[in-house]
């Protein structure tokens, strides 16, 4: 029996995916949760097969929550879901150590599937992200986001949704002047000078959910 946890802030989603897992024979969903806190005091209490992950949450990112379950060594692996299909956020998440990647798009066998190949250790991609990273790869195109590290990553996510440096220090439990060398470094090396310019940088490069609430201000 394949084990799983929901995480997404967003009811409808998770009561979409729970009532196509428990479908199958060889599924079972554990429990769910409405943000990535939750979700991962939920995986160190069930330790489940595969935890399905919303990328863009209010708190703690998808990002955030892959790379504290790896970091933890526990044995759950991450398929992560988001509506965005851009090669370039894959790849960050799969340094991050999801192992599968899936936009909301996708239909219910896809989805079964993807479950299904995660929980034996392998990797799944959705079909059109695979296309992309190959053809990144073949005609060497690159984002300026290559640059940045998974936790730069993560701290460039948070400051467009309006997050202070005080308040993404706390969340990463990390001094305010760690985080602010993050904020500058990856400044620097996407060549912006704020939030706004930023927001409007990673939205061009596929990186942020037009929903997301940095651009709904």
């Amino acid at each position: 029996m394949i084990r799983v946890v929901l995480v997404d802030d967003h009811e409808l989603v998770r009561t979409g995916f729970r009532f196509i897992i428990e479908k199958q024979p060889d599924m079972q969903v554990l429990g769910e949760a409405g943000s990535a806190e939750d979700g991962l005091r939920l995986i160190r209490t069930h330790r489940p097969d595969v935890a399905l992950v919303d990328v863009h949450m209010p708190g703690m990112s998808g990002v955030e929550l892959t790379e504290r379950v790896r970091r933890a060594r526990l044995p759950t692996q991450i398929v992560v879901l988001t509506v965005v299909e851009d090669a370039r956020f894959p790849r960050r998440l799969l340094d991050a150590g999801a192992l599968g990647y899936l936009t909301k798009g996708c239909n219910a066998d896809e989805l079964v599937r993807a479950v299904r190949q995660v929980a034996q250790g392998h990797r799944y991609l959705a079909a059109s992200v695979a296309q992309q990273l190959a053809l990144s790869t073949l005609d060497g195109a690159e984002s300026p986001f290559e640059a940045l590290s998974v936790r730069e990553l993560e701290v460039a996510m948070m400051l467009v949704r309006g997050k202070p440096v005080n308040a993404i220090a706390a969340q990463l439990h990390l001094s305010a002047k760690t985080v602010s060398t993050y904020k500058q470094r990856l400044f620097d090396k996407l060549d912006v000078d704020n939030p706004i310019a930023l927001a409007h940088l990673m939205s061009a490069h596929g990186l942020l959910d037009p929903q997301a609430e940095g651009l709904r201000r």
